[in-house]
C-alpha cells in the first residue's frame, strides 16, 4: 500500500497536509495568500479580508494606509498584466501574498504575462528604482500632469506610487515559461519606520 500522507489529492485532502500548510504559513509570517485568476471583484474581496485582519491586529492607521495603497496598486498591476487568453495558459495562475518580515510588511505578487511586455515593465521599474525621494516626487507630479497612465511612455503612476509609499526599491524577476509566456514576480517591502511621501 502506498503512503499518501504527504501527497495532495483533490478529492481526498489528507489532514496532515492542511496542518503542515498552516504551520508553514505561520512560521513564515504569511498573513494572506490568494492564487488564481484576478478580477476587480476578487481584488475587492482580498482588500476587504485584509482590512478585517489589520483592524483585528490593531494596525497603526498610517501604516495601514501605506500598506493598502501598495496593495491596491499591486492588485491592479496583476489585473492589468496577467495573461489568460489561452485556456492552457490558465494553468499558470497569478498569486498575491502578504507577510511580515522584521516588523515590515512584505507584499509579493506573481502572474504570467506575455514576454513581449517585459522590456516595457522592466524599464519602468528600473527608472523608478533609480530615483531618490525627491526624484520620485518630481516624476509623480510630471506623470500626473501629463496623465501618463497608459502603456505608452512614462514610468507608470502605479510603480511611482508604490515606491513612494513603501519607501523601498521594487524587487522583480521574469522567469521563462514558454516561447510566448513569462512569469512576472514583484516584491515590495513596506517599512514601518519610514514616513510615506504625500
Amino acid at each position: 500500500m502506498s503512503d499518501t500522507t504527504n501527497t495532495f489529492h483533490a478529492v481526498n485532502v489528507p489532514m496532515k497536509f492542511v496542518y503542515d500548510l498552516h504551520t508553514e504559513m505561520t512560521q513564515n509570517n504569511v498573513i494572506l495568500t490568494y492564487e488564481g485568476f484576478f478580477s476587480q471583484e476578487i481584488t475587492k474581496s482580498v482588500l476587504a479580508m485584509s482590512e478585517r485582519k489589520f483592524d483585528a491586529d490593531g494596525l497603526d492607521a498610517n501604516i495601514k494606509k501605506k500598506v493598502f495603497n501598495v496593495m491596491v496598486e499591486t492588485l491592479q498591476n496583476i489585473c492589468k498584466h496577467q495573461f489568460a487568453d489561452e485556456d492552457d495558459l490558465k494553468e499558470t495562475p497569478a498569486i498575491f501574498m502578504i507577510g511580515l518580515v522584521e516588523g515590515d510588511y512584505l507584499i509579493i505578487s506573481g502572474n504570467p504575462l506575455a514576454t513581449t511586455k517585459i522590456d516595457n515593465i522592466k524599464n519602468r521599474i528600473d527608472k523608478v528604482n533609480s530615483l531618490d525621494k525627491d526624484g520620485l516626487k518630481a516624476l509623480y507630479k510630471e506623470a500626473r500632469l501629463a496623465s501618463t497612465i497608459s502603456d505608452v511612455g512614462g514610468a507608470g503612476l502605479g510603480f511611482i506610487d508604490i515606491a513612494r509609499k513603501s519607501g523601498s526599491p521594487l524587487v522583480y524577476s521574469f522567469d521563462h515559461v514558454n516561447e510566448q509566456l513569462s512569469y512576472y514576480t514583484l516584491m515590495v517591502r513596506i517599512s514601518s519606520k519610514t514616513d510615506s511621501a504625500e
